[in-house]
C-alpha cells in the first residue's frame, strides 16, 4: 500500500485523503486554533483595563468603543477558545475565530503601516513600546497561520475527539 503518494494505488485512497488522518489534521488544526484563543483570552480576562488600552493603542476604533471591545474580547476569546478545545460547533467557533484573526491582522498591519510601536496585545500587555521591540510580521505570519487553521475547520468541521461527534453523531 502507497500510503505517502499523492497518487495511491489503484482502490486504495493515500494518507491524506483518509477520512482517519483528515480526522486527525483536524483535531491538530482545533486544539491549537482553540488552546491560542484560549489562552489569550485567560491572561486577559482578569485585567480587562489592559486589554483595553492595547486596543485603544491601536488608534483605529473610537476610544469609547475601544474601551467596550477591549473588555469584551478576552471574553470572547475565551468563550471560542474553550469550544474548540471541546469541539462543540467547531464550524462557528472556527469561522467566527477566523473573521476576529483577520481584524487582528489588519489592526497589526495597520499599526505597522502607520508607524505605531504598539505590542499587538495578543497575550494580556499591549500599549505602546519602543520601536526596536515590536514584531509585527512574526505577529501577521502567526494570526496567517491561524487563519488556515480557522479554514480548515470551517471548511471540514469533523474532527477527532470532539464533543460535537459523540454527542451529536
Amino acid at each position: 500500500m502507497n500510503l505517502v503518494s499523492a497518487r495511491p494505488q489503484a482502490g486504495q485512497p493515500g494518507l491524506l485523503r483518509r477520512p482517519r488522518t483528515l480526522d486527525l489534521v483536524g483535531l491538530v488544526a482545533r486544539l491549537l486554533l482553540g488552546g491560542v484563543m484560549l489562552v489569550a483570552g485567560l491572561l486577559k480576562v482578569a485585567k480587562p483595563e489592559v486589554s483595553a488600552r492595547a486596543v485603544q493603542a491601536y488608534q483605529i476604533l473610537p476610544f469609547d468603543l475601544a474601551t467596550y471591545v477591549g473588555y469584551g474580547l478576552p471574553i470572547l476569546e475565551v468563550l471560542l477558545g474553550a469550544l474548540l478545545v471541546l469541539g462543540l460547533f467547531t464550524r462557528t467557533a472556527a469561522a467566527i475565530a477566523g473573521v476576529l484573526l483577520v481584524a487582528f491582522i489588519i489592526g497589526i498591519a495597520s499599526a505597522w503601516a502607520r508607524g505605531i510601536s504598539i505590542d499587538c496585545g495578543c497575550f494580556g500587555q499591549g500599549g505602546t513600546i519602543d520601536p526596536s521591540q515590536t514584531r509585527y510580521l512574526e505577529e501577521i505570519l502567526r494570526d496567517v497561520g491561524l487563519v488556515l487553521c480557522a479554514a480548515w475547520l470551517v471548511t471540514r468541521p469533523r474532527t477527532a475527539y470532539s464533543l460535537e461527534r459523540t454527542l451529536f453523531a
